[in-house]
């Protein structure tokens, strides 16, 4: 009994070495992030904001 075990034990351990297939492995694509160019991006929205802000408030 002890042989059978073992006989199953060591061909389970021996069929997963053998893992995997002859195709081609898929690689992704690296993602690559780009910046906005400059420093005005950051800027632009929450200046525009005040302006729309400071001419609703002088309309008034």
């Amino acid at each position: 009994m002890k042989k059978i075990v073992l006989a199953a034990a060591l061909s389970a351990a021996a069929s997963t070495a053998f893992a995997g297939s002859l195709a081609d492995p898929v690689i992704e694509a690296p993602v690559i992030v780009q910046e906005a160019s400059g420093s005005s991006g950051g800027v632009l929205l929450p200046l525009i904001l005040l302006v729309l802000v400071a001419a609703a408030v002088a309309s008034d």
